[in-house]
């Protein structure tokens, strides 16, 4: 099926930004502080190094399981289905969604982009008030914002996450979103080659180990955040660490921005290939 003009028009977009990605030339600076931490984390034993990536896999697998099978995701998924009531009303389940027009399929997907960009500046405020509760759980709190939102995203264009695939697929997204610049190239990559293989849906064939050394810098900009809100959070005005809570407000949404945006584009990818058999 040929694509419309505005489905042409998303697809243009979607290549520009891959365009860019191939283009994007790190400086000196980002390339000795990658190569600087990742010679400090290769200083630890290999059983270390392992326990850690697997910890973390492990983590993002129960996390993910959690949120896709709450009562919290289950209402998310039925305002979808209504939302997409509006433009088409014999939806019934999930995958009926992909019967609507892409501009209808993006205006419910940038609702809930808006939702989840505002939980994470809220949150990350929040954690910017330097209390000791709130600032042990970002790292959570922030985790289960970003995955929510990538799961969100996929249900909007009649994706369902509870499969192998589609689970693996979800949780590589959110990866390959959260990596540097300069290496989401080769997770996109990586995510365009799996798509481009699969023998079907249901099933996952690839390499199901998600986390490795290139997402070192992730869980050390965390930290560094959590310093430095730690460092300004007694510089009050009139009673508030203002300058604390903007630092972890202002991290937090843009890392979610990062997430939605990525997301978002995979699965206007996925919506397309399924209308006209393209990839890349």
């Amino acid at each position: 099926m040929p694509l419309t003009d505005r489905e042409a028009k998303v697809l243009n977009e979607i290549q520009d930004w891959e365009r860019n990605l191939r283009e994007f030339e790190p400086n000196d600076f980002q390339l000795t502080y990658e190569k600087y931490l990742q010679q400090s984390f290769l200083l630890l034993p290999e059983r270390v190094q392992r326990q850690f990536f697997t910890v973390i896999d492990s983590w993002l697998f129960h996390l993910h399981s959690m949120i896709q099978g709450s009562q919290l995701q289950m209402d998310a998924k039925e305002r979808i289905l209504s939302a997409g009531r509006i433009f088409h009303k014999d939806l019934e389940k999930v995958e009926d969604l992909r019967q609507l027009k892409i501009e209808q399929l993006q205006y419910i997907a940038e609702q809930q982009i808006a939702r989840h960009r505002l939980y994470s500046f809220a949150q990350g405020g929040l954690a910017g008030t330097g209390g000791p509760l709130l600032l042990s759980t970002d790292i959570p709190a922030i985790a289960v914002i970003n995955l929510r939102a990538v799961q969100l995203i996929a249900m909007t264009y009649g994706i369902e996450v509870n499969t192998p695939f589609e689970m693996m697929t979800s949780l590589k997204v959110f990866h390959t979103a959260t990596l540097p610049p300069r290496l989401q190239l080769e997770g996109w990559s990586l995510l365009m080659d799996e798509l481009e293989n699969r023998d079907d849906y249901y099933f996952y064939k690839g390499n199901e180990e998600i986390i490795d050394i290139t997402w070192i810098e992730q869980p050390v900009q965390q930290l560094l955040k959590a310093l430095v809100i730690t460092l300004f959070r007694k510089k009050v005005i009139q009673g508030i660490p203002l300058v604390s809570m903007a630092i972890g407000a202002g991290a937090n949404y843009q890392l979610t921005r990062k997430v939605t945006d990525l997301a978002h584009k995979y699965y206007q990818l996925r919506y397309l290939k399924e209308k006209e058999e393209y990839i890349g």
